[in-house]
């Protein structure tokens, strides 16, 4: 059986990546590392519902919440914000690449490749240049298929979902309309 361990940003975006890898024998363990996620009351909600699929889907999750540190994030992309999300995906990739190396996995992926949101691009050539030729490996894969089945399980089971993909940035973007202007 292949062990990889999964990069996890949320619960919903777990769900079918996890059951994918489960329904083909792969034996995984999740990773939440998350140092985009702001502010702290969304990055705590959001580790709360990567627990609850957790204990749903029978899988065990290395938390690195000691770890947790936005500002490592805020210096990594302060005046590169047009390459944020590289940079956020290299940082959680790097450290869960570690984190696999460490613990003797076969490969390490992440829940990054179920959102159609995200550059499967820059991912897949991150995480292919990360693992080089040795161990552990990045399993690449497109779990974008699982997407409605994803959102369709976190509401029935009551997870939480967030609007806006973790960081300060983004979450601006989902909700500066809400920004009154005077005239």
């Amino acid at each position: 059986m292949t062990r990889v361990l999964l990069h996890i940003c949320c619960g919903p975006c777990a769900i079918a990546p996890v059951r994918e890898l489960q329904a083909e024998g792969v034996e995984v363990v999740g990773f939440y590392f998350n140092p985009n996620i702001h502010p702290l009351q969304e990055y705590l909600r959001r580790g709360d519902g990567v627990r609850d699929v957790a204990e749903r889907l029978g899988i065990k999750v290395i938390f690195k919440d000691e770890d947790h540190d936005p500002g490592e994030y805020l210096r990594a992309v302060a005046f590169r914000e047009n390459n944020r999300c590289f940079l956020c995906y290299s940082m959680r990739l790097e450290r869960t690449r570690a984190i696999a190396k460490r613990g003797r996995f076969d490969a390490f992926s992440t829940t990054l490749l179920y959102s159609k949101f995200q550059k499967h691009d820059q991912i897949r050539a991150l995480g292919r240049d990360l693992a080089g030729q040795g161990r552990p490996e990045f399993l690449y894969r497109d779990f974008r298929s699982g997407w409605k089945e994803g959102i369709d399980v976190s509401r029935e089971w009551g997870i939480y979902r967030q609007q806006y993909c973790g960081c300060i940035y983004s979450e601006f973007e989902r909700y500066r309309d809400g920004l009154r202007t005077e005239k």
